[in-house]
């Protein structure tokens, strides 16, 4: 029987980092079925999504806590057999927000979708200097999962309400 597991990563960023967890991954018969991979303040961060069976889960430990011993941390989360996609109750859209940059943006920006109902699936944030100004602007874009209930005019203009320099872009 299979079983799903989430692997965490983090530590120092170097070449052949993914090549040595998707390695042991597969040398204990794992299969690497996705993933989310970031250089984040020099540091690897890194989440995958790997599917083994029940009976080689011991050695894909074993083999995972050797890459902790080269400076990574590591964490194994059993998630059960093979997780089902996550059902939506609505439209699946993409929200894209870039303004300047503030504590609290994404505070602000989260709570607002989740008082609305919205399921964020998936969140990358960064933030940049503006190419006139220099400023620092921040900018996200999120997969998320919007109920029929809510119009997406309503939630861009919700978001929008936040600070007056948030340009706001809600597509399919």
């Amino acid at each position: 029987m299979n079983a799903s597991l989430l692997v965490s990563v983090v530590g120092p960023d170097r070449p052949g980092l993914v090549n040595q967890l998707s390695r042991v991954i597969t040398d204990a018969g794992g299969n690497w079925e996705g993933s989310r991979l970031i250089n984040l303040g020099g540091q690897f961060a890194g989440i995958v999504q790997v599917v083994a069976q029940e009976e080689s889960l011991d050695q894909l430990r074993a083999q995972l806590d050797q890459l902790a011993g080269m400076g990574l941390t590591v964490s194994v989360i059993h998630t059960g057999g093979q997780a089902p996609e996550l059902e939506s109750n609505g439209e699946i859209l993409i929200l894209e927000v870039v303004g300047q940059d503030r504590p609290g943006i994404v505070a602000a920006i989260s709570e607002t979708l989740a008082n609305e109902g919205v399921n964020v699936i998936e969140l990358a944030t960064d933030c940049r200097d503006a190419p006139m100004s220099g400023e620092r602007l921040f900018h996200t874009t999120a997969t998320v999962s919007v109920p029929a209930s809510v119009d997406s005019d309503d939630l861009r203009q919700k978001i929008e309400e936040i600070a007056g320099d948030l340009m706001v872009e809600i597509g399919r």
